[in-house]
């Protein structure tokens, strides 16, 4: 017999009541250390106090008015993206997923407004995750996330993730757009080089292409600056953002420059629920929290230290980790133990962590976790490396 809830997820045996900054309190009454976040979503921690306060204010006033009006809240947070960021425009909506079929109607929209109605390629890369909605499945492409949902959205060519001679053979000048997480996430927290992201600018340029990044899971301050791509220098045309930006309430966002945004006039794209005052409030806090230059160099501080303490938990058991890779507090464990072992045997010892591709764990704390919290984190990680590699004498 099916369950209520359709069975989607492999949940663990774990059921948390409350939270508390970087803790989980289970139901039980055991606390978890949470470096998890809600997959990178709870950016702020849990029960943020400024969020709540956010939260209520707005829930008190009023819940939803549909973007048929204007909405002083998404006024606000749009314009606090487009002042810290390359954007001219933003488009709300509720999840990464749903940025991901703005991001690809939007590039293919430029095209066909340009007289260019074939115009529709979208290079992609291995490893990508992008949402699992028609547009996001074909865009990573992936058999583990396409198999049985066929036929498939035509129009994405995959490309080996890191291979930039065949990028460059690939970019054609019917090229309508690459698209390309920063850092991926699911793909086992593999960033991209910074020369590599220059790159595909520059031949993007060449060919009149779109440049589309990817930062549901590593914007909003998790790689130690307000977006990943910022480390490199460059500036992309679209924007895929969600998770962190709301700080654990559903909000995600589409940024664009005014030229790649000219096809989407009124009536080509819609959202009930997109920029709702409530998702807006907390996001427009989320913004004034995490733009701030002081609280950005306290994410690099505490990146370092983890990092740090990740290195030499790397050297004290060399046959469970091979390797931490990552930027800011988005870092990944490469395993030589089964990734899943390791995540299961974290529960016993208090500590949440959560599995990637490649045999990776993935370490995604809130941003305000403390140095105090990171030492115990790394504790745990600790003993159940230890607990694991006992169960294996």
């Amino acid at each position: 017999m099916i369950a209520s809830i359709l069975p989607t997820y492999s949940r663990a045996p774990l059921t948390f009541v409350s939270g508390e900054g970087s803790w989980l309190t289970e139901q039980d009454g055991r606390r978890f250390l949470d470096l998890g976040a809600g997959i990178a979503v709870n950016a702020l921690g849990h029960a943020n106090p400024a969020l709540v306060e956010a939260l209520t204010t707005q829930a008190q006033a009023v819940w939803h008015l549909s973007n048929l009006y204007n909405i002083p809240a998404q006024q606000k947070l749009a314009d606090a993206l487009v002042d810290a960021t390359f954007a001219d425009t933003v488009f709300f909506t509720n999840s990464g997923t749903e940025a991901c079929e703005l991001a690809v109607k939007m590039a293919r929209k430029y095209w066909y407004d340009k007289g260019q109605p074939d115009r529709g390629e979208i290079i992609t890369f291995t490893g990508s995750f992008h949402g699992r909605s028609a547009a996001g499945i074909a865009a990573a492409g992936s058999e583990k996330m396409t198999k049985g949902f066929g036929p498939l959205l035509p129009g994405f060519t995959h490309l080996e993730f890191g291979d930039m001679a065949a990028l460059a053979a690939a970019v054609t000048d019917q090229t309508a757009a690459v698209l390309i997480e920063p850092v991926q996430g699911e793909g086992g927290i593999r960033p991209v080089p910074d020369a590599d992201l220059k790159a595909m600018r520059d031949l993007c340029d060449t060919h009149g292409a779109l440049l589309i990044f990817d930062e549901v899971q590593c914007g909003m301050g998790r790689t130690g600056k307000l977006f990943a791509h910022e480390w490199a220098g460059v500036t992309p045309d679209i924007m895929m953002v969600a998770k962190g930006i709301g700080g654990g309430f559903p909000l995600g966002a589409v940024l664009a420059t005014e030229n790649a945004a000219s096809g989407m006039t009124a009536g080509t794209h819609g959202s009930t629920y997109g920029g709702n005052p409530l998702a807006c409030a907390v996001g427009a806090k989320v913004m004034e929290i995490i733009a701030d230059d002081a609280f950005l160099a306290e994410v690099n501080r505490k990146a370092g230290l983890l990092r740090q303490k990740l290195e030499g938990l790397v050297a004290a058991h060399p046959d469970v980790f091979e390797a931490v890779r990552g930027a800011g507090l988005m870092l990944g464990l490469k395993c030589k133990a089964v990734n899943t072992d390791i995540v299961a045997a974290g529960y016993a010892q208090g500590v949440l962590t959560v599995p990637a591709a490649d045999n990776v764990i993935r370490l995604l704390p809130p941003l305000t976790i403390t140095d105090a919290d990171i030492a115990a984190a790394v504790d745990k990680i600790d003993a159940a490396a230890a607990q694991l590699q006992g169960a294996n004498a």
